[in-house]
Order: C-alpha cells, then structure tokens, then sequence
C-alpha cells in the first residue's frame, strides 16, 4: 500500500493523470445492454474481460455504474429494493463487460428469492473464467455488514478477486469516512480474495469516479 504524508498506510490507491485520462476516454466509449440472464444457461459467452459489479439493494450500484459511463439511465435505478432479480451485462467499447449483478440483502425479500440469487450468482462467480474482478459496493454510511460478509466468504470459496468500492462517501464527514475506510481495510486483510486497495466514491457529487475508471482499465488490460 501507499504511504501517506503522516506515513501512515494509505487504503486507497493512487493513479497518475494520464492512468484517470485513458481510464474517462474507455468509459466515454460506446456502452450498450448486452441482455439480462434470469439463469446461467442465459449467460452470453464473450472473450472480453468481465468486471462485475456487487452489492446489498440500495448501496446505489445503478447510480455508480451509471455516473462510470456518464449516463443518466444505463443501468435502471428503483426505489424498490430487490426488484432487479436479474444479471445485467454491458458491452462497453468493445473492450470489456461489465456485469450488473441483481442486489442482495433486502429483509423482505421471500427466501425462495433469496435462495434463487445465491444459486445464480454463485454458480456464476464459480463458472465465469473471464471474470477478472467483483466490485463490492459497501455503503461508506454503515460499513460491512453480516450480509456483505457472506457475498464476501463466498468470494472467498469461488477464488474471486474481489475490491471494495465505498458508495455514497458525499452522506459522511471526513472525520468518518477516515474510521470506516480503516475499518474496512482491516476486515479485508482477513480475507483471501480481497484485494488490499479500496475506492472511496461519491456518484452524486462524482469523487472517485476517475480513479475507479482508471483502476477498471488497468485491471482489463493487465488481463488480456
């Protein structure tokens, strides 16, 4: 990890201008809907890397994947939590997929739908061998909960690297978000997918955004 200019370790990794520029110029590419699989068999086949976005109903991962490609509505955004019950893909540029995973947690789901989400997105991140990255979005107001811990242990299990990205950063103060960056640092050093660096991001206000654009073109192009 950096180390920050009191010489402390620094969670949250840091790119070089030109990293953040080629990173806006791949998201200002053409990004179009692929399909929406309600079950593996409809799962597209693609050579591209695959980044995949994760998270509890509500952590606002629509609103992230939407500010990302700079639009307004290519991921739908809902007030009703857990109504997405599918698994969006996204081409975008021709360069990478990003997969728009249906979000979890929600208390009053039923629990044949809860059963269902963790069948499909389990035998997804098992069998998805382009997948190169989940983006497990954390809401930066209440931090990791027991219900992003088990996403996370399944992560674990699948051998799925996995990066947290802290939504919602604009609701808190400085002061706080410092606590729960480090908190959360520390409870992903216990796990063996996760990777060490995370994001720390504002869709509203767009913080972080241009350093996770870039973070996502590195993580595509090292792949390939």
């Amino acid at each position: 990890m950096n180390e920050s200019k009191s010489g402390a370790l620094n969670p949250i990794e840091e790119f070089q201008p030109d990293e953040v520029e080629y990173g806006r110029v791949l998201f200002s590419g053409e990004c179009t809907f692929m399909l929406g699989a309600a079950g593996l068999d409809q799962i597209p086949e693609t050579e591209l890397p695959e980044i995949a976005f994760a998270g509890r109903s509500n952590v606002g991962k629509s609103s992230l994947i939407n500010a990302l490609t700079n639009r307004n509505a290519l991921a739908r955004t809902s007030h009703t939590p857990g109504r997405t019950q599918q698994i969006n893909f996204f081409d975008l540029a021709g360069r990478i997929t990003i997969g728009d995973l249906p979000g979890y947690g929600y208390a009053r789901a039923p629990k044949d739908q809860v059963a269902k989400w963790t069948s499909m997105v389990n035998g997804y991140l098992k069998g998805r061998r382009q997948l190169v990255r989940v983006m497990l979005l954390i809401d930066a107001r209440h931090g990791i909960k027991d219900v992003d811990r088990k996403v996370m242990k399944m992560l674990d299990v699948a051998a799925v690297s996995y990066q947290v990205v802290l939504t919602k950063a604009d609701k808190i103060k400085e002061k706080e978000r410092t606590r729960v960056v480090n908190k959360t640092t520390a409870e992903l050093s216990t796990h063996i997918a996760a990777y060490p660096f995370i994001h720390l991001c504002s869709s509203h206000k767009g913080a972080g955004i241009g350093a996770l654009r870039a973070d996502i073109r590195r993580i595509a192009k090292d792949s390939q």
